[in-house]
């Protein structure tokens, strides 16, 4: 082979090296190029998620903070801005605790990580400082970031719906006071009653001993001279044999302890009914709860007085519980009514009218929870109903016997206000227990 030959050969050879070199340029080119447009593509996409993520934040009503693990504020939105009072630049850097004071520790990065891993999720009910120092009602959720860089809150003013809340729970609390009304004023009435009609009878009584002290008067007087007449004496005994004396001895005691078991009674009627009316705070505060409960019974005692005989086994060493008074006060109520209309119930189904049910209202202390139940010898709560008496307008009662909001504002009052629980035992036919726990 020549020397031409080879040349020509290696000349094919480049060329077609050139010619596959040239071909993967192009597809490397158009690989490239179709890269670059899906990146441009992901890029254009990405900013308008970046942008509606951002419309979102910007526009949302609920405050939502990023947070570094210590503590420190790392972003806020603008409903964070409106909600505290504070500039985004003034609370950027600034730590979470100035806002939420139950965080404020001497340790308050273990304070925080507790606090975010108890609520993780988890709507919770806290209090906030605004600018000008005053607290607020809130309700937060606390999430965890990835990549351990720190925490994610959100959380919203709810200033307006407890002021709403509280309003609904007085009006509710006035409807009750309202449709215990009339037995309200049979209670006080009969009292009242007996200590006219014995009041009348001193009277009476004090008439017939007036002429007995005036024939006194005058065998005073006479005796005063040294010599008492035989009128005089006769008018005195003809006096007290009409005063009845012996009688009026044994009765007139009685009339005036009657008289004062009634105002007692009238007065306790009244003090209950104050204390069970009474707006009451907006704060919790330490009570008496057995003296609560007293009060409630006092005052529903029209609605289960004519069913069901009460018993209360309360606790006397029972200590003071943090709570909304007024609120706890229309729990009660509810579940002390709700057992009479049971047993009511029950009295017309078996068609035994003339036999008394029983309702037990107890309180004792459980570790660091008062423990409170109502039982009762009613219907019982069918299988079927059980999982919805909470709900709220849910009711088994006819019309106008119930609006189905009784069982739901108890478990309001107790779960969501107070951090408590309440358990059912019930059986058909039987009868059924509510038992609340409060934390101490």
């Amino acid at each position: 082979m020549d020397e031409i030959e080879l040349l020509q050969r290696k000349l094919d050879r480049e060329r077609r090296a050139r010619k596959e070199a040239e071909s993967l340029l192009e597809q490397k080119s158009r690989e490239l190029f179709q890269s670059n447009e899906q990146q441009s593509l992901l890029a254009d996409c990405l900013f308008e998620q970046a942008e509606r993520i951002q419309s979102i934040l910007d526009t949302a009503p609920e405050a939502i903070l990023t947070l570094g693990r210590d503590g420190t504020i790392a972003s806020v939105n603008p409903a964070a801005e409106r909600i505290f009072g504070r500039p985004i630049a003034a609370l950027v850097g600034s730590k979470v605790s100035d806002l939420i004071p139950e965080l404020q520790a001497p340790d308050e990065t273990q304070r925080l990580q507790a606090f975010v891993a108890k609520n993780h999720l988890d709507a919770r009910e806290s209090r906030a400082r605004h600018a000008d120092g005053t607290e607020f009602p809130i309700e937060l959720i606390a999430s965890e970031l990835a990549d351990d860089y720190g925490y994610t809150w959100m959380l919203r003013d709810v200033s307006r719906r407890r002021a709403l809340e509280a309003q609904l729970a007085h009006a509710l609390k006035m409807e009750s006071v309202g449709a215990l009304a009339a037995g309200i004023a049979h209670e006080i009435n009969t009292p009242i009653q007996y200590v006219g009609d014995n009041t009348r009878f001193l009277d009476d009584a004090f008439g017939d001993l007036d002429a007995l002290f005036e024939a006194i008067g005058k065998l005073l007087e006479e005796s005063s001279g040294g010599r008492v007449s035989d009128d005089t004496l006769a008018a005195v005994r003809s006096a007290a044999d009409a005063a009845d004396l012996d009688y009026l001895r044994d009765e007139v005691p009685q009339a005036i302890r009657q008289s004062l078991e009634g105002t007692e009674r009238v007065a306790k009627i009244v003090r209950a009914m104050k204390e069970f009316s009474h707006p009451g705070v907006e704060e919790k505060t330490a009570i008496d709860l057995n003296r609560a409960i007293e009060s409630t019974v006092t005052v529903s005692r029209n609605e289960w007085k004519y069913v069901a005989e009460v018993a209360t086994d309360l606790d006397p060493d029972l200590p003071l519980v943090r709570c909304l008074p007024g609120d706890l006060n229309q729990a009660v109520l509810n579940l002390v009514v709700n057992a009479a209309h049971a047993i009511e119930k029950r009295r017309e189904v078996e068609r035994n009218v003339d036999q008394l049910g029983h309702i037990a209202v107890s309180t004792r202390r459980v570790g660091d929870q008062v423990e409170l139940r109502v039982a009762d010898d009613g219907t019982g709560i069918p299988a079927d109903v059980l999982p919805r008496i909470f709900d709220p307008f849910f009711t088994t009662k006819p019309v106008g016997k119930g609006t189905g909001q009784g069982l739901a504002i108890t478990y309001s009052v107790v779960v969501e206000k107070h951090g408590g629980t309440i358990d059912v035992e019930t059986e058909s036919g039987r009868g059924t227990t509510f038992i609340l726990r409060l934390p101490l």
